[in-house]
């Protein structure tokens, strides 16, 4: 028999109760040092799985060392350039994503009853991708009951309403400043150059940010985050008509002949091409939310969100 139990401020224990008869000693294991285990499981590497917990690398490898003597197994072969599972570890870590599962549920349910029974998800308007169906999806079926309610933003606030506290979580893309929110990267796009078919650049298969200099770009409104700016501008400044939604960008690609950046998965209307571009950053696929918010039905969205976006 499993039971779960608080231990003071974010620390939760599983216990597994055996009969006395059996005289058999198990290890109390907290759902944080779990929670540590996999992060380092599926990033397979230390560094990587800190910066998703958001922590630094020393007291995670402590952690899991921990889990490792606890058990009496070896969960992880670490070398220079990652780690990779033992038996004993792809053997833990299926269990562990079972009872964090078990455990997210139970908090939904918890909240659900005392009247916490919407979400609010805040989206940039391209994001009706694969990782975006797989979730709907996802988070349907393990919440039923849970009524999700979309909010569509316009490309002058990445961060989709989250600062105006109008939207519970965001499902957008970066950069952006992240003061005041917990982001986690879902995704990373490269990114090509939009421009009419009849283009002399269009028959390209591939571009630097030089080919397009002295260009004429759409730009975002006055206010817009810098950081988003600097990035979908390719880090100079440009003069061009002002878009406030990808369909704007679009028209005035077509109408104008201006240019722009849009991520590769994104197939282009009849009459535009989309052209690789080399030198620029992949473009980040995020899920943001405010920082410090124990809302339980955001943690499950942003958990299933991870799994979904996995694939």
């Amino acid at each position: 028999m499993s039971r779960l139990q608080r231990r003071g401020p974010g620390s939760v224990q599983y216990h597994l109760e055996i009969p006395d008869t059996a005289r058999v000693s198990w290890p109390v294991m907290e759902l944080r040092t779990l929670r540590y285990f996999v992060a380092v499981a599926e990033e397979l590497h230390f560094g990587r799985a800190a910066a998703r917990l958001h922590m630094t690398q020393p007291p995670l490898s402590r952690a899991v060392k921990g889990l490792e003597a606890d058990l009496g197994a070896v969960l992880l072969d670490r070398s220079a350039s990652g780690v990779t599972l033992t038996p004993a570890g792809a053997a833990l870590l299926d269990e562990a994503r079972t009872l964090l599962e078990r455990v997210e549920r139970a908090r939904v349910r918890v909240a659900f009853a005392a009247g916490a029974g919407s979400l609010t998800v805040g989206m940039m308007s391209d994001q009706a991708d694969a990782g975006a169906r797989r979730l709907a999806a996802a988070y349907r079926r393990r919440h039923p009951g849970v009524e999700v309610r979309v909010r569509e933003t316009g490309l002058a606030d990445p961060a989709c309403g989250l600062r105006a506290g109008l939207v519970d979580v965001a499902l957008t893309r970066g950069p952006f400043d992240q003061r005041g929110l917990t982001v986690r990267e879902l995704r990373a796009d490269p990114v090509g150059a939009v421009l009419r078919t009849d283009d002399p650049l269009a028959g390209r298969e591939l571009l630097e940010l030089a080919d397009l200099a002295g260009r004429r770009w759409f730009r975002f409104p006055p206010g817009t985050d810098p950081l988003w700016q600097a990035y979908w501008h390719g880090g100079e400044p440009r003069e061009g008509p002002v878009v406030r939604a990808v369909q704007e960008c679009l028209q005035a690609v077509r109408w104008n002949g201006t240019v722009g950046l849009a991520p590769l998965g994104h197939a282009p209307p009849e009459g535009l091409a989309l052209v690789p571009l080399a030198g620029m950053a992949p473009n980040p696929v995020v899920v943001a939310w405010p920082e410090g918010d124990a809302n339980p039905l955001v943690a499950a969205f942003v958990r299933i969100a991870v799994a979904a976006y996995r694939g």
